[in-house]
């Protein structure tokens, strides 16, 4: 098996290129140009994630590919019309890519989509890969390409395997995660100790070896199969950040505010979204992965955090 990674320079592309050059895979990196690579790994040059791109020199001699380059969620889009944007990229986009894979002769595309493509919030039930409502730009252009992909494994016979994380933690994390671990490093008083939710994660070691899985168990020919994967362990967002602590070493400061008072702070803020992710329930079932492929997350959140607060740690020391 040789294995094309694209987005490569990524968050999650550059452990997942390390790990699978360790199992001895051929794997080369597609990303644009000046993006910086792991050592060994080799580049395949492209211009970007777009309806017109030309992925035949990239594909050349790939019998797989993973699909990580997206145009990402983001919190403030100013976008004209984001929607557009992110169909144009990760629809289209991805649809251009599928359709040459094809065309070379790729027989497996694992397609990170999101938990987004399942909507933002649960209440009964945790998703899992039969659910579908999202309900922003990103999640719906991730769920439009995942019924692309699947009518062109229909077509073309090439198998295609979807992954839908929620958040993922990991050395590097960026955004709102890390934006938590600088606050609770700082000692800030966080107003969340009377939120009583249940929130799924995954570890960036964890989803790279769900794909390392994937890859070593495709589907049949033509074979179309979505699965939700996360962490062993739903929590709170109280716990979360008293395990960030620990991590850090750092006691947790949270205040017993009332969750209808944030959302109503929220409310007259402009950031009731931002209140939601943090209050409201979003659990994930890996149910399907474990049943089909045997796979169950490697590492506990207590490692995924410990592993953060040393990259952390070697980041605030150095010059």
């Amino acid at each position: 098996m040789t294995v094309l990674v694209t987005g490569a320079s990524g968050f999650v592309g550059r452990p997942l290129c390390r790990r699978l050059a360790e199992l001895g895979l051929p794997v080369a990196g597609a990303a644009r140009p000046g993006a910086r690579l792991p050592d060994g790994i080799e580049s395949r040059r492209v211009a970007g994630l777009s309806p017109t791109t030309n992925w035949s020199a990239a594909l050349a001699g790939m019998s797989a590919v993973v699909h990580l380059a997206a145009r990402v969620h983001v919190m403030h889009d100013r976008a004209a019309d984001p929607l557009a944007e992110f169909r144009a990229a990760n629809v289209a986009g991805t649809l251009r890519l599928a359709e040459q894979a094809a065309e070379a002769g790729i027989r497996h595309l694992v397609f990170m989509s999101s938990i987004k493509a399942n909507g933002e919030e649960t209440h009964a039930a945790p998703f899992g890969p039969d659910g579908a409502a999202p309900v922003d730009p990103y999640g719906v252009s991730k769920l439009e390409a995942e019924r692309g992909l699947a009518g062109i494994a229909a077509r073309t016979g090439m198998a295609v395997t979807v992954l839908r994380p929620p958040l993922v933690h990991g050395p590097g994390v960026k955004g709102n995660f890390r934006a938590l671990i600088d606050l609770v490093a700082r000692g800030v008083p966080l107003p969340l100790g009377l939120v009583d939710n249940r929130r799924s994660l995954i570890g960036l070691d964890n989803l790279v070896d769900a794909i390392r899985a994937c890859l070593e168990a495709p589907p049949a020919a033509g074979g179309f199969r979505v699965y939700t994967l996360c962490d062993s362990e739903t929590v709170s967002t109280p716990e979360l950040i008293r395990r960030i602590g620990a991590a850090l070493g750092r006691p947790a400061r949270l205040l017993p505010v009332p969750v209808a008072l944030l959302r109503l702070a929220g409310t007259l803020t402009g950031k009731s979204a931002a209140i939601q992710r943090v209050t409201a329930s979003l659990e994930v079932s890996g149910a399907a992965i474990a049943a089909d492929l045997g796979w169950n997350p490697p590492r506990t959140l207590n490692q995924g955090l410990a592993a953060i607060a040393g990259w952390w740690r070697d980041k605030e020391m150095s010059p």
